[in-house]
């Protein structure tokens, strides 16, 4: 690990200020991510500025819906009464990522911010365009397993690793943000994350030194009919190969309203709109699920070794509509 200095922010202005002026520092949450990636030399700040003392953890109710501190733990945040009555397809994401040590540390702000898992990203003996700019991808043509079958460019095959953010893309949520002029800005959740294009090293659209305040989520008729599902190599502490995040809201058995957003498949979370139209006003049948399913997948364009995705993809969309339809928790 490369030495650096050391601060701690007495409030979300200070900590921008502090972070805008060095472009080299990094912000320090619950640093479940960020240590490891320091360890590889992945990650090389010359600064952390710890946001630790921050009154940023509150989970509240909000005339428009509910509001999630950035610093309130994954843990408290999916055991919440407000989450898991109100937004239960949250609660379900939270629970299904990493491990429970993990997650009592993990920030909804960090999550957000977790870079992906791609071993080529992780080893700096290997070619990736996303932690050295012009060196290559090397999962492009290597063993591409787990990487994206939608969304990506030849400059990286790499995919988001999270679960939370799937469902949050699910419930529209909008992501406060303090920016370096002291003025908070929101950005809605379908845009804070980018497409690798040709620019994998930048994986989201917060500008240096801007820093996560507050998820806030808007009300919304999904609590009743909506489903997590992660299908993965195995049961705990491991990375989606194939995530659902479906809500449902119905009239009798007729579909109102749906969202389906797919993880593991691509450099964001994958909402499919497609998919959600083709739902609306249909009736909630095996038929229209996999129509429903063959919707999202028809543009994949799958590597070399993971095409099982396109089939696998499909299936988990039944499923978790199947199971969102009867009420089913995860």
């Amino acid at each position: 690990m490369k030495s650096f200095k050391y601060s701690t922010a007495k409030d979300a202005t200070a900590a921008v200020r502090t972070a805008s002026a060095n472009p080299t520092a990094k912000f320090l949450a619950g640093g479940t991510n960020l240590i490891d990636l320091m360890k590889e030399y992945v990650e090389r700040p010359s600064e952390l500025v710890d946001l630790t003392n921050l009154n940023l953890s509150q989970i509240r109710a909000t005339s428009s819906g509910v509001s999630l501190g950035a610093l309130a733990k994954n843990a408290d945040t999916a055991n919440h009464p407000l989450i898991r009555q109100n937004y239960p397809l949250l609660s379900m994401a939270i629970l299904a990522g990493a491990s429970p040590q993990l997650r009592n540390m993990a920030t909804n702000g960090g999550n957000l911010m977790q870079r992906t898992r791609c071993q080529y990203f992780y080893d700096t003996a290997m070619p990736c365009n996303k932690r050295e700019a012009g060196s290559g991808c090397g999962a492009l043509e290597g063993l591409n397993r787990i990487h994206a079958i939608l969304g990506y460019s030849d400059q990286c095959v790499a995919t988001y690793p999270g679960d939370m953010a799937n469902a949050l893309y699910a419930l529209e949520a909008v992501v406060r943000v303090r920016g370096t002029n002291g003025r908070d800005r929101t950005i809605p959740i379908q845009d804070f994350h980018r497409l690798p294009g040709d620019n994998p090293s930048k994986d989201n659209n917060l500008e240096h030194g801007e820093l996560i305040i507050a998820i806030e989520i808007p009300k919304n008729n999904f609590a009743a009919k909506s489903y997590y599902l992660k299908v993965r190599d195995r049961a705990s502490y491991a990375f989606a190969l194939v995530a659902v995040a479906a809500a449902l809201e119905t009239r009798g058995n007729n579909i109102k309203r749906a969202r389906i957003v797919l993880g593991g498949v691509a450099h964001k979370p994958w909402r499919s709109t497609e998919a959600e139209r083709l739902l609306i006003g249909k009736p909630a049948t095996q038929e229209t699920f996999e129509a429903a399913a063959e919707a999202a997948l028809r543009d994949a364009k799958p590597l070399q070794h993971n095409g099982y995705k396109v089939e696998l993809g499909k299936r988990a969309i039944v499923l978790a509509l199947q199971r969102a339809m009867s009420g089913e928790v995860a």
